[in-house]
């Protein structure tokens, strides 16, 4: 039984279809002003929104507006005694489905309820289908024989139906947003939206509007109300990459919407409650912004339910070849060049070069190779010079001559910079393989700086 969602302040005329569409087998439910109607459509499920389009609060259009942000599969209808050309341009352009003249006629409004309630159906069954298309192969792109990412995998298979809230940790480029999309595409929730923010991409006052949405009038530029990006995600995913970034002031109102899955846009007045789960990812050694004040610690537990931690390439070098292999066919089917292969010289290469831009690198590289490539397989000269130029360096802690040996003092300085090389600055990441707490990790890297200050050696940063 298709349900409606009347939005109307004239009581009486509300009253009058309301009975006459539910004599024909339609559900309906009544909203008198433009706030009512977004947070009914916020918890409700409703097949088509009939909208008047002057109420008092807001316009018809507001709502279409709205809609088109947070609930593009609903179709909307817009009635008004105000009929004209530009009128019904503008309702479409806003998103409307449809447009209807006062008076209403009812069995006019029922053949374009019909017709809407039909192309709602044609739209979910497309989504449908590229969901299963989707689903056939979620994790392709996490290619590789290693155990730490088949490790990965297996955590994805186990967390990805649960709503707990999750972390995925690792450096840039290792391929954090492809393991939060393969969770949304094998959980119960693959047919929502996936919805992704940059929380380090807009300053402040702009990622809150974006996130909370706002109603008219609620700051300066505020012509119409918006739906946030946190509503848009209703019963799906939302994917807060680059959280450890957030601005500090904005933490706490995120938190509270993580815990209490409601949220209240800018200048409204009413909660709106949201069903989302959700998944944060980072590249910062999170626990050390926790430590230094630069993230909140309550927000660190809410997240951290389920940790993923994503290996940096480096790490996993038997999943070097397999990815360049694959990126190497998807570039030459996408340029249409008959590419199919790596020479033996180009994977040794490959194999010897540390990757500190992870995955993404390896890509830029071999489209670049594919580009470049004037034979069926890539070669020395297709690489880019730092690939083709890098020679692999060890800490050189001591030699045959007695005179150049070191005291253990400093064999252990050396030793830990080199491990906070390796691991591209992440103390925690550090700590665990030198097996050491945090603590002391800050206290050691605290007493090379004051020997550095006081010229008892050289170089701290090799």
């Amino acid at each position: 039984m298709p349900s409606i969602l009347l939005v109307d302040d004239d009581d009486s005329l509300t009253e009058t279809l309301r009975i006459g569409l539910e004599r024909r087998g339609y559900q309906v439910s009544c909203s008198a002003s433009l706030e009512a109607a977004l947070a009914a459509l916020a918890i409700g499920e409703f097949d088509v929104v009939v909208t008047d389009l002057n109420m008092k609060g807001g316009s018809g259009i507001e709502l279409c507006t709205a809609m088109a942000a947070a609930h593009r599969d609903i179709p909307s209808i817009v009635l008004t005694a105000f009929g004209s050309y530009e009128t019904a341009v503008a309702a479409i352009r806003a998103g409307a489905y449809d447009f209807i003249s006062k008076p209403v006629q009812l069995d006019v409004l029922t053949i374009a309820i019909e017709r809407a309630v039909q192309h709602r159906a044609l739209h979910q069954e497309v989504k449908r289908l590229r969901s299963e298309r989707a689903m056939a192969r979620p994790l392709e792109d996490l290619i590789g024989p290693s155990p730490a990412l088949a490790k990965v995998r297996e955590l994805i298979d186990r967390v990805a139906d649960s709503d707990a809230s999750v972390l995925i940790t690792g450096e840039s480029g290792t391929g954090k947003e492809v393991v939060a999309r393969a969770l949304h595409q094998q959980s119960q929730r693959s047919s929502r939206p996936f919805v992704a923010i940059n929380c380090a991409a807009m300053p402040e006052a702009l990622l809150e509007s974006e996130l909370f949405g706002h109603t008219r009038g609620a700051f300066t530029d505020a012509k119409q109300t918006q739906a946030g990006l946190l509503a848009s995600g209703q019963h799906g995913t939302v994917f807060l990459d680059e959280i450890g970034d957030m601005p500090i002031g904005l933490q706490p109102k995120l938190l509270r919407v993580i815990q209490e899955r409601k949220l209240r846009p800018l200048g409204g007045s009413t909660e709106i409650t949201i069903d989302v789960r959700f998944i944060a990812a980072t590249n910062l050694d999170i626990e050390s912004a926790v430590d230094e004040r630069r993230f909140r610690e309550d927000m660190f537990f809410r997240l951290n339910v389920i940790r993923i931690e994503l290996p940096p390439l480096r790490a996993r070098a038997a999943d070097i070849l397999p990815l360049a292999q694959h990126f190497v066919r998807r570039f030459a089917e996408s340029a249409k060049k008959g590419v199919t292969a790596i020479s033996p010289a180009v994977a040794e290469r490959l194999l010897s070069y540390s990757w500190p831009g992870n995955v993404r690198e390896l890509q830029n590289c071999m489209e670049r190779g594919v580009a470049l490539a004037r034979f069926d397989e890539l070669s020395i000269d297709d690489l880019p010079e730092r690939v083709r130029t890098h020679k692999s360096s060890d800490v050189v802690v001591a030699s045959s001559d007695p005179s150049e040996l070191l005291r253990i003092e400093e064999i252990e300085r050396r030793y830990i910079l080199h491990v906070l090389d390796a691991v591209q600055g992440n103390k925690t990441a550090a700590a665990r393989i030198l097996g050491i707490e945090r603590k002391t990790l800050y206290r050691k890297l605290g007493q090379f700086q004051e020997l550095e200050a006081r010229g008892s050696i050289r170089d701290v940063s090799r």
